[in-house]
């Protein structure tokens, strides 16, 4: 590693700091591409009960996803605080934009690297890689850091997989040869 590379990471790098069911949380603020009140959200059905809906975007559909319910913390109550944060994700080369419907934005903190403790360990059956590291925001409380792009990795997926169908006029990826019969029948086909 080089000596410029080094002196790049021993500085402070900058956080978006969330609250998440009176817990306190942290992503990268170079993974957050704007905060939003929360607008009226489209259901789709038979989405896992985190994905909260689509939002438009400036004529973008975007996914929306409840980070609490997803990380196993129950589900939102809406106050005047919720906010959606719009974040950018990286799959299969492509940008993919998701919605993370949050308790509260709270501030931007700046950690340095001495300043962020290793995840601890937990046991050999719970998965924590989806945690960076234990930001020290005081003597006594931490924030959990969140590496976002494996806590949404795959609903980023699943994102671009429905922009493709619904840019190719496909329903029902499912079942593709009903939509094609019903189409051609002049109905709409429904999965069940």
């Amino acid at each position: 590693m080089s000596a410029k590379n080094e002196a790049v990471q021993l500085q402070a790098t900058q956080y978006l700091t969330f609250m998440l069911r009176e817990e306190g949380f942290a992503i990268e603020i170079s993974k957050v591409r704007e905060v939003l009140d929360v607008t009226t959200m489209t259901r789709i059905p038979r989405m896992p009960a985190y994905l909260s809906g689509v939002i438009n975007l400036r004529g973008n559909v975007v996914p929306v996803m409840d980070l609490g319910l997803k990380l196993g913390m129950g589900s939102i109550e809406y106050t005047k605080n919720t906010c959606i944060m719009i974040v950018e994700l990286e799959v299969d080369g492509n940008l993919v934009e998701m919605g993370v419907l949050t308790d509260s934005v709270q501030m931007v903190l700046d950690l340095n690297p001495e300043d962020i403790e290793a995840v601890p360990k937990m046991g050999t059956n719970l998965n924590t890689e989806f945690i960076k590291g234990m930001g020290r925001q005081s003597e006594e409380k931490f924030l959990i850091i969140l590496d976002i792009d494996r806590v949404l990795s795959s609903e980023g997926e699943a994102a671009l997989r429905e922009m493709d169908s619904v840019g190719s006029g496909r329903q029902d990826e499912s079942k593709p040869e009903e939509a094609a019969e019903a189409e051609a029948q002049g109905t709409q086909a429904v999965g069940v």
